[in-house]
């Protein structure tokens, strides 16, 4: 058939249309995206790779092995905690990780449902990342039990003592909460992968690398029945996994917001904890995709756009995040409760005063130069707010607990708050622990979803053809603004 064209009329006016920014560089075919990624598994792993690993390795070894066997042999008294601050770094950090891992699933969830192409090249990465922070958070509340072997009775199943479960205790919740949250991540993660475990699995050379790629691949063949039946698992994953995102924190706040203990006794916690995670949770994502993507040469499928929309995320929860605490200053000293007063008065005048004050900076302050549009393309710029913003989480959770349980209502009863060294060195092995599962994944998985990021190039259209035969009648394309120049 002919192909079908349509004169301009001289007469009639010009329409601009504006396109699209590209969020593949460089007109890369799908073979180009394919052999980039497939490449990062098949070929061998740049030297940054190994001075990351191993020293990562060796910090988990002996931080997370070495300081829970030296908790579990000697007892939990090794920890910094006291009969006042019953709470200090271990509930610190379960919160802090279990914030990191939101990131993922709002990015490969939400982003989904509202139909975010830009998610395509982070979501993967953000995924795997919800996981490693989830099992780093489950460490702190499972050995915080003291008799790590009787943790078993958190479940509610028949056991010969009789012994069942608090279903009104908060902390119980979180077992429930962040137990299905951790299994639905895992399940969505999984499920995104299996096409391209299916590609890997098909340029392997026969043996056990390319047996265990066939397991976990699931016989995927690609067909348009298994992509239709793909298609409509993952969105309904996405559907189950976008309440998690508000319930887990939600359920993590109310550890403190069902309490009768001052500063902590306030509705505003909820809304206040998932902002939070979600503006720790981005910054985390761009802590390891930056570096990442420098290494790998991922520079036209990580592109600018998407550092600069997780930028303004982060400018967006920064600011929420920074409400949350003049609100909090605000009901604190209108309200006249002497107590509530008192405990933030005490937060910023008190001992802990620089916690307060790293709290404040890192997470109201360094966000704001995101406003600028140069610095939101300045990766040095960008790096350094993220880093500002990771410190800056771990210090709020630090101001909420340790501020708070050690000068609670008698003052003769104040204490003040050292962690020992068993509670430094097992954070610091969960800092590896986290690197090292994150580097095996960029070793031995797909780091980018390879089937959806081809759904993003132009040729992806059904009707991409015949956009270019026909004319657009009285539209004239104007480029889109394109944040890095195509080489």
């Amino acid at each position: 058939m002919a192909e079908t064209t349509i004169d301009k009329d001289p007469n009639k006016p010009v329409i601009p249309v504006m396109e699209r920014e590209k969020l593949i560089l460089n007109n890369r075919s799908y073979n180009w995206i394919t052999e980039r990624i497939c490449g990062i598994l098949e070929n061998k792993q740049p030297a940054i790779w190994w001075i990351l690993f191993l020293p990562s390795v060796l910090i988990a070894m002996i931080g997370v092995g070495g300081g829970l066997f030296y908790l579990v042999s000697t007892g939990v008294g090794v920890w910094g905690n006291s009969n006042r601050t019953m709470w200090g770094w271990p509930i610190v950090n379960f919160v802090f990780w279990i914030g990191i891992g939101h990131a993922g699933t709002l990015i490969s969830a939400i982003l989904f449902l509202t139909r975010q192409n830009w998610r395509t090249s982070i979501n993967r990465a953000a995924e795997a990342m919800t996981i490693f922070a989830v099992c780093c958070a489950g460490i702190y509340p499972m050995f915080h039990v003291g008799r790590v072997w009787m943790v078993w009775f958190l479940a509610p199943i028949p056991n010969a003592n009789a012994i069942w479960q608090n279903f009104k205790s908060p902390l119980l919740w979180d077992v429930f909460a962040v137990s299905t949250y951790f299994t639905i991540s895992l399940i969505f993660w999984y499920l995104g992968m299996v096409p391209d475990l299916a590609t890997i699995r098909d340029r392997c050379k026969p043996g056990l690398r390319r047996l265990l790629y066939g397991i976990f691949s699931l016989g995927w063949r690609g067909g348009n029945r298994q992509w239709s039946h793909y298609e409509v698992a993952y969105l309904l994953l996405a559907a189950l996994s976008t309440p998690l995102v508000l319930s887990v924190h939600s359920v993590v706040s109310f550890d403190f917001a069902t309490s009768v203990v001052p500063g902590w006794h306030t509705t505003i916690f909820p809304p206040y904890f998932v902002a939070g995670a979600v503006f720790g949770g981005f910054a985390m994502v761009l802590t390891i995709m930056i570096p990442a993507r420098y290494i790998y040469g991922l520079h036209d499928m990580i592109t600018m756009k998407h550092i600069e929309n997780m930028s303004k995320i982060i400018l967006l929860t920064g600011t929420i995040v920074g409400y949350a605490y003049l609100m909090e200053l605000f009901v604190a000293f209108y309200s006249g409760a002497k107590y509530e007063g008192a405990a933030f008065f005490y937060r910023i005048a008190g001992p802990y005063w620089w916690a307060y004050l790293a709290m404040m900076s890192c997470n109201v302050l360094s966000p704001q130069v995101f406003w600028f549009k140069y610095c939101r393309e300045n990766l040095w710029i960008v790096m350094a707010v993220c880093m500002c913003v990771n410190v800056g989480m771990w210090f709020e959770r630090f101001v909420i607990i340790v501020t708070t349980l050690p000068r609670m209502w008698f003052p003769g009863d104040w204490k003040y708050y050292n962690p020992s060294w068993v509670d430094i060195l097992t954070f610091v092995g969960t800092i590896g622990m986290f690197l090292t599962l994150f580097l095996l994944f960029l070793r031995f998985l797909p780091c980018i979803n390879i089937a959806e990021v081809k759904w993003t190039l132009p040729q992806s259209d059904p009707h991409h053809d015949d956009k270019e035969a026909l004319d657009d009648r009285g539209a004239e394309s104007e480029a889109a603004y394109q944040h890095e120049l195509q080489s």
